[in-house]
């Protein structure tokens, strides 16, 4: 999405660095990370990795960083782990010190303050049972609620505001309350809600108990603490409330007088479909789906309005402020993927800015990005390289994503960096990734990557095949060896009769009109390789190994794969293991064996392709190993972060040290290939 307003500037014309009054607190810009489980407490508190985690994003230049994505206000709101614990007084010093880091950088921090209602569990955490408006099952959570009565109502009213008052006494400047999928959300829609007593029934009646939640936390909290709603602004359900029952809600809220603002989300987070399409979008959807919604609530209410999305980029967080459809924007997941955004905006260094794009790889492996190998490990590795004492000679092999992070964190370092890649193009299985239409954003990965390496003066040499000798006449250093792997066809009786995942997608082998796809991994290449194939109305089939489809994927892609299917009339079978190929006439006879049962079937089709992961390619690492100082050994520690030194005598001996990542180990996946550059070179 292009930006229509002004272009980046200084602080005065841009309008994302314009300051924002926030009931009494000034922001100094209009950037927010909005409130995520990062799952990074331990115990529930807030310790060393969570508060570094949100510090850097203070750092970075954020206006305000939130913490406490669904933070427990009472003991019976687990979810099993992973949440801010804010039923107790022995969080208080915890928020303290985590006020201090954040505001010592001149952002604010707010809390999320919540009670999950039926998202709660009743077979971990606590082991307490769950508790609703009424006893209507989330089947995403699965667990059957107790319908609340008075004493329960009373209970968890007073808890609301013992939790704000916890968060005030730590040092933070607000909290927000959720509507949606939690427990205020579950007495405001008439789909949990089957009360016919004061709490259900009427709008009125059903907004009671969030109107109680609010005056216990201003009560608790006093008229300068700011306090908001996460809101929904439509549940895009047929049986749920619309735009205009979640306005009038909006306006009672207001009315009322005990917040200060809105943080507009969409729709339902009661399954993976609704959390993947409305409530956290993913990769399948597109950028910033709700800003025209959010922007039409904006102009029917009068308090503040932040919003958050799927806002990926810069522009179009622009975009949104200069056309007044919000007053604050979220750029959470794009945070995870570089914390410095503002810093950048700043800077002048907008094109910097490593982008988000779109993997949720932050949802699948909590807040790690799958190409910033630092989110979430801030006590480990930092954000910012060091420069190294002496520089040095370092040749990388490979130009795959693991290769050019190699190549890019080693320049960072202030090496002298040579990097030689076999193919036309840098970017590897990325390349082969992004063909697929729902994932072409992930081309982000290495787009940025080429123009780091630019700015950095890395000496590029493509369609150059790095041998033992051509590696030599480099006289390095240090030689990383990221050259990948290839589709594994090993061990498979009858492989060549068989094409891969890559030749596919890539067009170097035609598809035929009767495609079987077998995937081993349950990953996203087979998957994505049957989409791509039945948009054109071939018939196409899927059998795997695994029981579920896409197993290793995040849960918004594995549910959007899973309906794209369903709607392309792709035909799945799972629990097979391939055993035999044949050719049979002018096509293919795959015997499967099934994993449970052992019983075998064959299938026939035109054409067999397969995914069993990638076995590495590794003839350049052998052929140097021998030579080089260490045997091509990488101490584990070192890739731990806790540093080796190359042995003794190597640089006088005129040798090199000599290590391999990624794929040339073995068969991984994209943020493993760029984590293992990232540790191993920023020691380098």
């Amino acid at each position: 999405m292009s930006a229509a307003g002004p272009r980046a500037g200084t602080a005065s014309s841009d309008p994302l660095l314009q300051p924002f009054r926030l009931k009494g607190l000034m922001l100094r810009n209009r950037i927010v990370s909005t409130s995520h489980a990062s799952m990074l407490d331990e115990g529930g508190l807030p310790l060393e990795r969570y508060q570094r985690y949100h510090e850097e994003k203070a750092r970075g230049g954020v206006a305000m960083t939130m913490v406490g994505g669904s933070a427990m206000t009472s003991p019976d709101s687990s979810w099993g782990g992973g949440q801010l614990d804010l039923s107790s007084d022995r969080i208080v010093p915890h928020l303290r010190s985590l006020s201090h880091r954040v505001h010592r950088h001149g952002a604010a921090v707010m809390c999320q303050v919540s009670h999950l209602g039926r998202r709660a569990t009743a077979y971990a955490g606590n082991w307490l049972p769950p508790v609703a408006p009424s006893r209507v099952r989330e089947s995403r959570n699965r667990n059957f609620p107790k319908e609340m009565d008075g004493a329960d109502i009373d209970r968890i009213v007073e808890d609301y505001a013992s939790a704000a008052r916890r968060c005030a006494e730590g040092g933070l400047d607000g909290v927000e309350t959720v509507t949606g999928g939690h427990l205020i959300g579950q007495f405001l829609s008439r789909r949990t809600n089957r009360r016919t007593d004061a709490f259900g029934g009427s709008l009125e009646n059903r907004a009671r108990f969030g109107l109680m939640v609010h005056e216990a936390i201003r009560h608790a909290v006093g008229d300068d603490f700011a306090v908001g709603i996460r809101f929904v602004v439509d549940e895009a359900a047929d049986d749920g409330s619309n735009f205009e029952e979640c306005l009038a809600f909006a306006k009672l809220f207001e009315r009322e007088g005990h917040i200060d603002f809105f943080n507009c989300i969409v729709g339902r987070m009661d399954t993976d479909l609704a959390l993947a399409e409305q409530n956290m979008p993913g990769m399948f959807t597109r950028s910033a789906p709700f800003l025209p919604l959010v922007g039409q609530f904006k102009r029917e209410t009068r308090l503040p309005v932040i919003h958050a999305a799927a806002i990926r980029d810069v522009a179009t967080a622009r975009h949104a402020i200069h056309e007044n459809l919000i007053d604050l924007v979220g750029m959470t997941r794009a945070h995870i993927a570089d914390p410095d955004i503002v810093n950048k905006v700043m800077r002048g260094e907008e094109d910097r800015i490593r982008p988000c794009v779109g993997a949720s790889y932050c949802l699948y492996k909590k807040v790690q990005c799958i190409h910033n190998p630092a989110s979430g490990h801030e006590t480990m590795i930092g954000h910012v390289i060091d420069r190294a004492e002496t520089s040095k000679r370092v040749v990388v092999v490979g130009g795959g994503p693991g290769g050019m992070e190699a190549a890019r964190v080693a320049a960072e370092r202030g090496h002298e960096v040579t990097l030689l890649e076999a193919g036309a193009r840098l970017g590897g299985q990325v390349l082969i990734a992004a063909s697929a239409r729902h994932r072409k954003d992930l081309i982000g990965i290495v787009d940025w990557r080429v123009d780091e390496l630019v700015r950095l003066g890395v000496a590029v040499r493509l369609n150059t095949y790095a041998d033992a000798e051509l590696v030599l006449a480099e006289k390095p250093d240090a030689v990383i060896v990221a050259t990948g792997g290839i589709p594994d066809m090993q061990m498979l009786d009858g492989a060549e009769h068989c094409d891969s995942v890559w030749d596919v997608l890539t067009g170097v082998v035609p598809a035929k009109e009767d495609v079987l796809i077998y995937d081993e991994t349950g990953r996203q290449a087979a998957i994505s390789c049957a989409l791509h194939l039945a948009r054109p109305g071939r018939v196409v089939r899927l059998a795997m190994a695994d029981d579920t489809l896409a197993i290793e994927t995040p849960y918004p892609d594995r549910v959007s794969f899973r309906k794209l299917a369903s709607e392309l009339g792709v035909r799945v079978a799972g629990d097979l293991r391939l055993v035999k190929v044949a050719r049979q006439g002018d096509g293919i006879a795959a015997m499967f064996r099934h994993e449970l049962t052992g019983a075998e079937a064959e299938m026939a089709a035109a054409q067999l392709v397969i995914e069993r992961g990638t076995v590495p390619v590794e003839e350049t690492y052998q052929q140097l190993r021998g030579r080089s100082a260490n045997n091509g050994t990488t101490d584990l520690a070192l890739m731990m972060g806790a540093g080796t030194k190359p042995p003794d005598g190597a640089q006088a001996a005129g040798s090199f040290v000599l290590h391999r990542i990624g794929d040339a180990v073995a068969s991984r996946d994209v943020y493993s290939s760029i984590y293992e550059a990232y540790r191993l070179c920023s020691q380098l």
